[in-house]
């Protein structure tokens, strides 16, 4: 395939369904060897039981097996209980982790939303006041003094203007 052909589909299918039934085959195999494996492993750890005898004989095998489920359960129960403390001590110190290196806060996203609209999301349908302050806001017009300036003499405002040294001699 690296000098450049490629393959066809019908090709590609015939081989994926190849593999897939090489695969089955290999899944069935292991089923019937873990089969062959499990009932060898019972012969070998667990001979069966000589039923033969008499009521007392059978009671005292009874009371042996029942003693031998309990140890099991014993031995169970203790590997439980000691799997689960390692997961708690596991989780705690998932816990302490996290806090020692602190959690990352992620970087905001910068959102347009009028202060309208925050309310409205944040308090819903309670939401009565609105927020738009520059239509509170009065109108005022600038007042445009015009200074006449006169290039002809400066004497005639002298009065003018000595009102505004004093304005700043005072303060």
């Amino acid at each position: 395939m690296s000098d450049g052909k490629k393959m066809t589909s019908s090709r590609r299918h015939h081989l994926k369904s190849l593999i897939l039934a090489i695969a089955a085959g290999w899944i069935e195999q292991e089923k019937k060897d873990l089969v062959v494996a499990k009932a060898a492993y019972i012969a070998e750890n667990c001979p069966a039981p000589e039923l033969s005898g008499d009521q007392a004989a059978l009671m005292e095998f009874c009371k042996k097996l029942h003693q031998a489920i309990d140890k099991v359960d014993e031995a169970r129960y203790d590997a439980e209980a000691k799997v689960k403390k390692t997961d708690a001590e596991i989780e705690d110190l998932k816990l302490k982790v996290v806090d020692l290196a602190g959690v990352k806060k992620p970087a905001l996203k910068k959102v347009r939303m009028s202060a309208d609209a925050m309310l409205k999301a944040l308090l819903g349908g309670q939401h009565k006041v609105t927020m738009d302050l520059r239509s509170n806001l009065k109108q005022v017009k600038k007042e445009v003094k015009e200074e006449t300036v006169d290039a002809g003499d400066w004497r005639k405002n002298v009065e003018g203007k000595a009102d505004r040294k004093k304005m700043f001699e005072t303060s």
